[in-house]
């Protein structure tokens, strides 16, 4: 295939026909001012929301195993309700919609309600129950996306574009989904880190979506899910005053994986969303393979991985060559700017653009 497709317009732009609340009001705004509009406007409610009602928020129970869950104890959980619903209202007044894209949205909030209502329980949902309602997500989206955008997908490195079939395309899309929910959960740890990530990530979507000439309509949400996230940090750099809680965990998983379908590359996940994989998958692996094969791996490692590297807080253990929770933070953040920057660097170069 010709390298000219990484710099033709996009064929997922918005479609005529698709209007938002305001472009009926205003329709010479340009798409671009309209995301603009929209991040800021979804920046300023998640800030209103989480200053003056994050105290009707549930509490934290704490994390059984895990690094200095003592301290998160009792401070206010479930703070995606409010950042997730922000994103979804702004980009429903601002943005374009069709059926498809508003179906998609209610994924993203079924998602978050799923997480919100084990914030709220006073016991821990079963992993088995989590995992039944992950998996419901996870298809539907899957099957949710294939209906609206089809089965084409980017190899990386290639320059080449696949159609792959219905019945192997949405079980690896389901897959991408259910791992993204999971490992974006497992990750949120360590005050400011998911988030953090969350927001590389999908600016990386975002470069790679123009790289490849498949922008749209999600595109323009990506912005308005940062500026969301950022003012969430405001509230959950260190120490933290409250949690994103599974309802953030899980709105952000699958928000990060329609952004890799979107982008027509999802096998990029796996370098884009490197860091969450490494850091919230290890203890997946581990645990699914001593539960079901009893395979003891990773005996000396602690995870998620974020743990074995931060000062567990205990006085009865040597955290002198440990980290504290801003540099695990920071040194987790750089790992993965400098991931993507490299991933995407290297497909310009393949696309032909930068030769």
């Amino acid at each position: 295939m010709s390298m000219s497709f990484f710099r033709q317009q996009s064929r997922y732009s918005f479609v005529q026909g698709e209007h938002s609340l305001i472009h009926h009001l205003f329709p010479e705004i340009h798409p671009v001012l309209l995301s603009g509009l929209a991040a800021v406007f979804a920046l300023i409610l998640t800030f209103i929301a989480l200053s003056f009602f994050r105290r009707i928020l549930p509490k934290d129970r704490g994390r059984a195993f895990a690094s200095q869950a003592d301290v998160s104890v009792g401070k206010p959980t479930g703070a995606g309700l409010f950042f997730i619903t922000s994103i979804l209202i702004s980009a429903l007044v601002f943005l374009p919609v069709d059926p498809f894209t508003i179906f998609l949205y209610a994924v993203v909030f079924l998602s978050m309600i799923f997480g919100f209502g084990d914030d709220r329980a006073k016991k821990p949902w079963h992993e088995y129950i989590k995992g039944l309602l992950d998996l419901l997500v996870s298809l539907s989206a899957a099957v949710i996306f294939v209906m609206y955008a089809g089965t084409e997908m980017y190899l990386p490195f290639s320059g080449t574009f696949v159609q792959l079939p219905y019945y192997l395309f949405i079980p690896l899309a389901t897959l991408l989904v259910w791992a993204s929910i999971n490992v974006t959960n497992c990750t949120d740890g360590v005050d400011g880190l998911a988030s953090t990530l969350s927001i590389i990530s999908l600016l990386a979507f975002v470069g790679l979506a123009y790289l490849l000439g498949t922008t749209g309509s999600w595109t323009y949400l990506i912005p308005v899910a940062v500026f969301a996230i950022l003012a969430y940090l405001w509230f959950n750099t260190n120490p933290s005053l409250l949690l994103m809680g599974d309802a953030g965990s899980r709105g952000l998983g699958v928000l990060i994986a329609l952004s890799a379908l979107f982008s027509k590359s999802p096998l990029s996940y796996l370098l884009i969303c490197a860091v969450f994989i490494v850091d919230g998958g290890a203890g997946i692996v581990k645990i699914s393979l001593k539960r079901f094969l009893k395979i003891s791996v990773l005996k000396s490692i602690k995870t998620p991985i974020h743990d074995h590297f931060r000062n567990s807080g205990k006085a009865d253990e040597d955290n002198s060559k440990k980290w504290k929770n801003q540099t695990v933070t920071v040194r987790f953040s750089l790992v993965s700017v400098f991931i993507c920057s490299v991933y995407l660097l290297a497909e310009l170069i393949c696309s032909g653009i930068l030769l």
